[in-house]
């Protein structure tokens, strides 16, 4: 039973699946909109929105947060100088999931995941 067990595995160990969110939450800031799985999506979303409420607080401590999780500099100058300031007057929901049905090879539901303008 899978009772009070949060989260998705994704068929890795903890440290791929660590190496996966940091790495498409960067790309997902750099580029404002990737394309991924839909598992994979649900999951970045939330660590997205924390890199942003992080940002949009503004504190050196909060910067040295983003850099602990995010994995290039200068994706962390964008979302601290670009990003966060664009949605000063939003309380949450800063990223959008948008289907694009199944992928060719193995009929896994695609998303594009991007940021809300």
């Amino acid at each position: 039973m899978r009772h009070r067990v949060a989260g998705r595995n994704l068929g890795r160990t903890t440290e791929q699946r660590l190496a996966l969110y940091r790495n498409q939450v960067t790309a997902l800031l750099d580029h404002e909109k990737i394309t991924t799985t839909e598992a994979k999506a649900k999951e970045v979303r939330g660590l997205v929105e924390r890199m942003i409420s992080l940002a949009k607080d503004g504190s050196l401590a909060s910067r040295r947060k983003a850099l602990a999780f995010v994995t290039d500099n200068k994706v962390v100058d964008k979302l601290f100088a670009e990003i966060a300031p664009s949605y000063a007057d939003r309380n949450g929901g800063y990223t959008r999931l948008l289907k694009l049905g199944p992928r060719h090879g193995d009929s896994a539901p695609m998303v594009r995941i991007e940021l809300v303008k």
